[in-house]
């Protein structure tokens, strides 16, 4: 039976493969250190959780919610702009409450694309930022992902090579999954650029917080202009260690704001009033916990640099977000990142993320989350220096891995 539409237009799930090693290797009773998916392990904040208990159960939270955000919620934001980016943003026409920044980026792409649109998306990125569009009727041009020179000559080429003309180009600093961050003049450079070409800007700013130096990533909005042609995306997920509350924002453009909310209207009443009431908690309370999440991240990349580089296994240290960018040791390297991935399951009882998941410019290269303490890391180093040192008994296991169904 022939699929449907939308369905034919979704390539199959590249991480399956590693997905049935880490189950096979599960059931079979063995210690996986999952370093694969980047779900935050640390509690939310005590005085967030307090929030929602205080407010479940109290008249009218049970009720259906407001589709664009309790207005408390949207005035929180506005703020947490303002004293982070020093922009100013009208909460009733420029932001819209989301359910989480990937729900925001999908309706986004319902919201602005007609069929055949063209859409510029870095390559390798995080597969909303690609599949959206995709599942909108949308088509994508791979661009750089890298915020160097490179990367407006990509678009330079894209812009001239495509019919019909972009209609958006998306961007994710500090990045999923390569953890590559852009300063502010990349954004100065951006901005006139998308202007000149009549494209929109779509920033995923979901790791903003979660940076490692003294130089905290800043905003597409931060430049004179960006307003009338930038939107951007950010979470509570990572900042507040809130993955499955599922609360994010769309900011800026109020074109775009205001497409995001009238489809958002038919699609949904919003977040549960009392998540959403906890999230205002969030964001108007202390930062301490947003320093103490940092701090963890940071002190797990160092452990996870200095170990695994004992192993045998260099990684480079991410400046910035919850995830390394690892090149394949230099023996796998001809053997392509889900064998590589599904070997490490097998043998070394470490799970980590394909880079080809990402794009096929992400081949060659895997995404480890730090979503493990530093106990565990320093065991996944263990098991994978006994592994590095037998790999090439391991790779006799590569053909009859390609084989597999």
């Amino acid at each position: 039976m022939e699929e449907f539409y939308r369905i034919r237009r979704l390539p199959p799930y590249v991480f399956e493969q590693v997905n049935r090693a880490k189950a096979a290797a599960r059931n079979g009773g063995a210690d996986i250190i999952d370093l694969g998916m980047g779900n935050p392990d640390l509690p939310a904040p005590a005085h967030v959780v307090e929030k929602l208990k205080e407010t479940v159960g109290k008249a009218r939270t049970d009720r259906y919610s407001a589709s664009r955000g309790i207005p408390g919620l949207r005035r929180a934001q506005a703020a947490y702009y303002k004293r982070r980016f020093g922009v100013k943003l009208n909460p009733e026409t420029q932001i819209v409450t989301t359910l989480g920044s990937k729900e925001g980026f999908a309706n986004v792409a319902q919201a602005i694309t007609a069929p055949g649109d063209v859409v510029l998306v870095p390559n390798p990125t995080y597969p909303i930022h690609a599949f959206g569009f995709l599942m909108a009727g949308g088509v994508i041009r791979s661009v750089s992902s890298e915020p160097t020179p490179a990367f407006f000559e990509s678009l330079e080429r894209a812009i001239v090579h495509s019919i019909p003309k972009p209609i958006a180009i998306v961007v994710c600093y500090p990045s999923n999954p390569t953890a590559y961050v852009a300063d502010l003049d990349f954004y100065r450079e951006l901005v006139p650029f998308a202007k000149k070409h009549g494209i929109f800007v779509l920033s995923d700013l979901a790791y903003s917080e979660v940076y490692f130096d003294d130089h905290p990533p800043p905003s597409v909005l931060q430049v004179p202009g960006a307003m009338d042609i930038a939107v951007e995306f950010t979470s509570l997920s990572k900042t507040y260690s809130m993955p499955g509350w599922r609360i994010g924002f769309a900011v800026g453009n109020e074109r775009i704001i205001a497409a995001l909310a009238r489809v958002k209207s038919y699609l949904d009443y919003g977040a549960f009033t009392p998540i959403q009431v906890a999230a205002t908690a969030a964001i108007n309370g202390p930062d301490d916990c947003i320093h103490e999440m940092r701090a963890t991240y940071k002190r797990r990349r160092d452990v996870l640099v200095e170990s695994f580089g004992r192993a045998g296994w260099q990684v480079p240290p991410p400046r910035a977000s919850m995830f390394a960018w690892a090149p394949l040791p230099e023996v796998f390297a001809s053997i392509g990142s889900i064998e590589f991935s599904t070997l490490l399951v097998e043998k070394a009882g470490v799970a980590v993320s394909p880079g080809i998941g990402f794009g096929e410019h992400g081949e060659g290269y895997v995404r480890i989350a730090l979503v493990e303490n530093e106990q565990r890391i320093r065991q996944a180093a263990r098991n994978i220096r006994r592994f590095l040192e037998s790999a090439p008994e391991k790779l006799h296991n590569v053909v009859p891995l390609a084989k597999r169904r």
